[in-house]
């Protein structure tokens, strides 16, 4: 390198710079052209849909169960989930048929896509025949600056413009609450919960007290000649696990099927699936166990599930291949059920990852039509693609070693094999000195 090259400053350095700055411009350019056109063909695919149950007699159903089937299609191109893809169609359709202007700007290179999220994320909670006015003066305002620096003015403009309350608007976003759970890595998972702000803080507010209240109790005790800390935890994780208690063992306030002083709902408990192998289970090995249809969980915690449970299920996997092939049962229906469970894991259509814990066993050739109710003629479904196969033109038919085989409308085939078990016994490599095998 020479010294120009090296000297802030100089000539080298400073057309190299303008060089980077050059190419970053036309990737920026060419990059929003393809989010663009990507955009607009997930909003062809939902016209497409729409169009597809326009006829009079059309009902919710059946326009719900064309975008499905539409969005699994897609979903197979980009191998992404059905679900995903979904999603994307409707934002697609919100912004570019709702707001045009913005995306306008956005592909003249006025704006970024981060001002279009947040023209799109404020403005969709106007009216609709409010959105072009919003834009215009939105746009404006993100020529001036960053799109981080915007969002909170376009909120607040959305605000101004809004014709209803905010009482009546809470009430309606009120309505879609919820909770998600986000899984993370090493065995931990964000659980995530959308409610009025107000509640939101009195949990936490109750949540910080609490932890507050167990840490101003730490104290040292002594044992002989030893002085022991009781309790080690930060605030955050006695908080975090005092939001687990309550949630796992204690009981609502508000419980619609009480007829006692407890109520049904306080006997509630939690329930997952976890396999897990004898030697973790002995303490002979520490390897990660697997929460069936989430992640895999430490020795640890499957231990201490292993120790309180009355529910024992031997299973048993090819010390090659890792696949079950077979499972502790009493009557074969149970038996059958379980033993589907361990094979399966999860929904059985290609992406999804609800457990098979929380799904339906589908008889894949209908038993109204003659299918058996035997192992090679059931699989795991999660009410939506259960659905899906019932109500749209996709089909679905059972290979060989619980192997599924999908056709889509176009006729695409995807195959779903029975996912291996995240934890599987290998051969030892045999000694010199060890006896031979019977």
């Amino acid at each position: 390198m020479t010294e120009a090259m090296e000297t802030p400053g100089g000539e080298a350095y400073l057309a190299a710079i303008a060089g980077i700055v050059a190419d970053v411009e036309d990737l920026e350019r060419r990059m929003a052209s393809v989010q663009i056109a990507q955009l607009r063909t997930l909003a062809a695919a939902g016209r497409v849909a729409e169009a597809q149950s326009a006829h009079a007699d059309a009902n919710v159903l059946l326009h719900d169960m064309a975008l499905r089937s539409i969005a699994a299609e897609v979903a197979g191109a980009m191998r992404m989930t059905d679900r995903t893809v979904q999603r994307r169609i409707g934002e697609a359709r919100v912004t570019i048929e709702g707001f045009p202007a913005a995306v306008a700007a956005w592909e003249a290179g006025r704006i970024v896509r981060g001002h279009v999220t947040a023209i799109v994320d404020a403005g969709v909670n106007l009216p609709a025949e409010l959105w072009a006015e919003f834009e215009k003066v939105a746009i404006d305002r993100c020529e001036r600056d960053t799109p981080n620096r915007v969002r909170g003015e376009l909120e607040i403009l959305a605000h101004r413009m809004h014709p209803r309350t905010f009482a009546e608007r809470h009430e309606v976003a009120a309505a879609g609450r919820c909770v998600r759970l986000v899984p993370r890595r090493d065995g931990m998972s964000d659980l995530i919960a959308t409610l009025p702000t107000v509640i939101a803080e009195g949990i936490h507010d109750r949540l910080t007290q609490q932890a507050r209240a167990i840490v101003d109790t730490r104290g040292e005790r002594a044992t002989n000649s030893d002085v022991i800390a009781t309790d080690g935890r930060s605030t955050d994780q006695v908080r975090a696990d005092v939001f687990a208690d309550l949630l796992l063992a204690g009981t609502p306030a508000l419980d619609d099927t009480r007829d006692t002083t407890a109520g049904p709902l306080g006997a509630i408990r939690a329930r997952v699936q976890v396999l897990v192998p004898a030697a973790t289970l002995t303490g002979a090995d520490d390897g990660p166990c697997d929460l069936a249809g989430r992640s895999p969980i430490d020795p640890a915690t499957t231990r201490l599930l292993a120790g309180a449970t009355h529910v024992w299920e031997r299973l048993f996997h090819d010390p090659t291949t890792g696949v079950t092939v077979a499972t502790d049962s009493y009557r074969v229906p149970s038996g059958m059920r379980r033993f589907l469970q361990a094979r399966d894991q999860h929904c059985r259509f290609p992406g999804c990852r609800v457990a098979a814990i929380r799904c339906e066993v589908d008889h894949t050739h209908d038993h109204a039509l003659g299918g058996e109710t035997e192992l090679s003629n059931l699989a795991h479904l999660c009410q939506r693609h259960h659905s899906m196969k019932q109500f749209t033109a996709w089909k679905v038919r059972q290979l060989q070693g619980g192997v599924l085989e999908w056709t889509s409308p176009l006729g695409r085939t995807y195959r779903e094999d029975a996912p291996t078990p995240a934890v599987a016994f290998t051969p030892a490599a045999a000694s010199p000195g060890d006896p031979a095998p019977f």
